[in-house]
Parts: C-alpha cells; structure tokens; sequence
C-alpha cells in the first residue's frame, strides 16, 4: 500500500509537469540567507552567560505556484533551517542528511465576481502586526470594491479534536478588516478580531471571548509618509471560575521623510500594562500566539531575530508590565550599491516587574550597512550596543551591557 501511495504521488508529479503549457502555468521563486552572529551580556549581567551565544544558520524558502487559469491558482512555499554544526536533526551537521523540511503555506486562491478567496495555511497579518503577522490555517474571502476591500477571515487557532467535550476546546478566530481608500494618498483601515472558545484548555482557560478592535490610517505623500494604529480590547475569560475582564490598549504612531539625501524615521509605540496583577481586570495589552513587530535588534528581536534581552518583550508587543518605546532613525546611500542606516532606541516598562527596580529597559543604538557584493546577492552588517536600564540588569552585582554583531548573506529570486 505504501509503494502504492509513492507510486500515486510521482505519477500526479509527472502529470502536474507534463500538462500543456496552456493548461498550467508553473511559477517558481524563493529566498536564502545564512546569517554570522553572536548575542553577548543578553541577561543584564556578565556571571553567568545563560543568554551568550554565537552561531551560524541559514534558511531556505523555496516557492511553487500552479496557475490553472486567471481565476484559480495553487500556492506552496516550503522553509529549511539548520544551525551549522552538529546540533539535532537538521541538516547542518557532518553528513548533511537531516530532515529539516517545512511546509510554510499550501492554499488554493480563486477568483467569483468581485470575491478572492484562500482556503489553506497562508500568510496573514493584522494591525501592522500588533495583533498577528504570520502563517494561519482557514478561509479568506475579500470582496474587492473600486475604492475599497472587506477581508473576512476564519481562523482555526485550536482544534479540540474527537470525544467528550472536545469540541468545546476548539478555539477559533473570526476578523473583519475592510481597507477604504480616501484618495491615492490616504487610507483607512478598521478591523473587528474575535476570538472565541467554550472551553479554552490549550491557553489554560476556560470560556473565552476576547475582542480587539482597533483602527490603521496611513498618508503617503511623494516626500513623506505618516501613520497611526489605535487598538483597544474588551471581553472576559473564565479563569478557574473567576471571570477577568480585558481591557488593555495600544497606540502608536510612527513616520518617514527625506532630508536631502538622507532619510528620517521615527515611531511611538505604547502598549498598557496591569498595575495589579491580583484583580479581576487584565489590563496589560495582549496579543496572539501569531503576532510580530520587529523593532530594535536587541530588545525587539531586530535581523537576528533570535533572543530578545532580558524582560524585553521580542518582537511580541505585549506582557504584564506593558512597555513603551521611542525610535529615531536616519538611512542614506553614500554609494550606488551601498546603504546605512542608524537608529536610537530608548524602551521602558510601563509598570515595575519588581519592587524597588526602575521601569526603563535602556536606550539602544544599533547601526546598519547593507552592500550589494554582486546583483541580487546581499550582505548586512550588524552592530548594536543596549545601555542596559533596571528592568535589563535587575540591578545585578554584575551589570553589564548586552549588544550584537552579525552578518547575514541573502539573495532572493
């Protein structure tokens, strides 16, 4: 049965590539890139090195696309990681015959009237990525109007599988994120994110109906850009029989501009925190397992993307204590195939994660050259410094500041 089933599947292979031009249209793409970098003093301290680590890895995406027609397509996109060396079961290691392969997305696109629609695992993103920027398995449909769209999207987040009461722990997301063009610069972008469970075992809970609705406004003008994102949250979940209500928020507004041939960027980010972690209210901004907001490269993940420094949040903009941040940036090209870019960073803790220890996470620099070494082949240098606050050191016997140094190869097709 088994050779029957690999038998089955070369010949669908054979088949999906020997169709008629016409009838299939095969599109191909992807990206890769191995990245040199090494993460010291992340904890806040120098003793005990329990973040300290240097590595390489690297990382392939590989992209099929089966086009059957102008209104129905097939979209798949398979990852491959691997740590260089001896480490687990991938395949950086001396043999190089692990089995690393990852299915990214795999979902079927079709075009009726004015409806797009994705059923599958796909990339999905929300409010900028605040709320969710990932991959997620269910239905899209987006109606598409002239100056306008409405995504709508079911997203299975947990499935509670078969037996008694196992339907109840399904957990399930519903949003509705209409996008309005107020003129060729100008948009407006309101969404509803619902997500609901009867009994929510998987996060430790049990009923669930935890609602975010927040806004996106974005002006693009020739020589600058602004934006703003407003989310506010609402709801409750039953907590071992104690009913806590949601009611954390988020604002945050960021920009561009250029400044003879340099460019200027900034944002303002402030996501709430609970003040008592004993009442009934959650109060902190929450987000799901899925979000992701890159921002500084030590505290908020950054190129590297590995570990974030101690008690900063990653790239997950959310946690009891809440947090705030300022950034100011400035990029330029001082060569055709040359660009730099430096940014300053201060973050703090919107409430103490302990008594007695200062709210602020410190103030970070983090410096940037991207060089094109041949066409379509890309190389980034690193470096960034975190003039560590208390919430970073928890004022250690051993404080010490963490920063960064990498490089990263990268090429896409």
């Amino acid at each position: 049965m088994k050779k029957l089933g690999i038998f089955a599947l070369a010949a669908l292979f054979v088949a999906m590539f020997t169709l008629p031009a016409a009838a299939v249209e095969h599109q191909f793409g992807g990206y890769w890139r191995t990245r040199f970098f090494t993460n010291q003093n992340f904890t806040g301290e120098d003793e005990t090195e329990a973040q300290d680590i240097s590595v390489s890895d690297s990382r392939t995406r590989l992209y099929y696309t089966a086009v059957l027609n102008d209104n129905l397509k097939l979209v798949n996109k398979f990852e491959m990681d691997t740590d260089w060396g001896d480490g687990g079961a991938e395949y950086g290691d001396i043999g190089a015959d692990g089995i690393a392969i990852e299915v990214k997305n795999t979902y079927a696109e079709f075009k009726i009237s004015n409806w797009l629609t994705r059923v599958g695992t796909q990339p999905l993103a929300l409010a900028r990525g605040f709320l969710f920027d990932d991959d997620g398995t269910g239905l899209l449909a987006i109606y598409l109007g002239d100056t306008f769209n409405v995504p709508l999207l079911w997203l299975k987040v947990v499935e509670g599988g078969m037996g008694y009461n196992a339907n109840e722990q399904d957990i399930d997301a519903y949003v509705i994120t209409p996008t309005f063009h107020l003129s060729e610069t100008m948009k407006i972008n309101p969404y509803v994110l619902y997500i609901y469970s009867e009994e929510a075992a998987a996060v430790g809970f049990d009923d669930l109906n935890w609602w975010s609705l927040g806004v996106d406004f974005d002006v693009t003008m020739e020589a600058w850009s602004l934006w703003l994102t407003a989310i506010m949250q609402t709801g409750d979940v039953d907590a071992g029989g104690t009913t806590m209500d949601f009611s954390g928020w988020l604002a945050a507004i960021g920009g561009s501009t250029t400044i003879g041939a340099a460019g200027v960027h900034g944002e303002f980010v402030y996501a709430s925190g609970d003040d008592d972690l004993g009442d009934d209210d959650i109060e902190n901004f929450t987000s799901t397992a899925g979000s992701s907001y890159y921002w500084a490269e030590i505290m908020g993940l950054g190129l590297f993307d590995d570990q974030a420094s101690n008690n900063a949040p990653g790239d997950k903009v959310c946690g009891a204590q809440g947090i705030w941040w300022v950034n100011l940036g400035v990029d330029f090209k001082p060569a055709d195939k040359v660009k730099l870019a430096l940014d300053l960073y201060y973050a703090s803790l919107v409430e103490e994660i302990a008594d007695g220890i200062d709210e602020p996470l410190g103030t970070e620099i983090d410096a940037r050259l991207t060089y094109e070494l041949v066409e379509g082949l890309n190389l980034d240098l690193v470096g960034a410094y975190l003039f560590a606050g208390e919430s970073t050191t928890m004022d250690s016997d051993d404080d010490a500041n963490p920063y960064e140094l990498g490089a990263q190869l990268s090429l896409s097709f």
